[in-house]
């Protein structure tokens, strides 16, 4: 087995519960074979998926796996399954939608950072609130942002609660 059978596999599965495999990772654990799926989608909310979607997903990966044995052969596995997560770096247009009213820290290419709150972002580039002003950043002069967990509450029109 491997990630990209893996990826063939599970992707169709997954899409029927309105996710995407965001990372697959493979790794030998004695004579056990851990199976690690980190799933993403918008949700309901736009913000990310559900626990409820991912459980559902879950399930069903893990039939899926068991019915497929010549991908696991006679070795045991362990599938772990969760969402993307926070301390994950934001790569694609989707995830910059996703984070949409969270404080991003970005290291641009030129070794420059910036910290603002996600305002907008489309196929190309994010725009950040930071200070007083906005600042619109294209994805090729970001060279790594991550979403910056924080204690409080998301502002209420971010979260969709009032």
């Amino acid at each position: 087995m491997n990630e990209s059978e893996l990826t063939r596999l599970l992707g169709p599965v997954v899409a029927r519960y309105g996710l995407e495999l965001d990372a697959v990772e493979l790794k030998r654990a004695g004579r056990r074979l851990l199976v690690r799926l980190s799933l993403d989608g918008d949700g309901p909310g736009g913000g990310g998926p559900s626990l409820d979607q991912i459980s559902d997903a879950s399930k069903a990966i893990s039939r899926s796996l068991d019915d497929a044995p010549d991908l696991t052969g006679d070795a045991p596995y362990v599938l772990e399954v969760g969402s993307r997560g926070v301390h994950r770096p934001l790569t694609r247009p989707a995830h910059y939608r996703r984070a949409a009213g969270r404080l991003l820290e970005c290291r641009l290419q030129d070794g420059t950072s910036v910290t603002g709150r996600v305002g907008a972002a489309d196929e190309t580039s994010v725009t950040l609130d930071v200070g007083d002003g906005r600042r619109q950043i294209p994805y090729d002069r970001i060279a790594r942002a991550v979403v910056q967990v924080e204690l409080g509450r998301l502002p209420s029109d971010a979260s969709g609660e009032e």
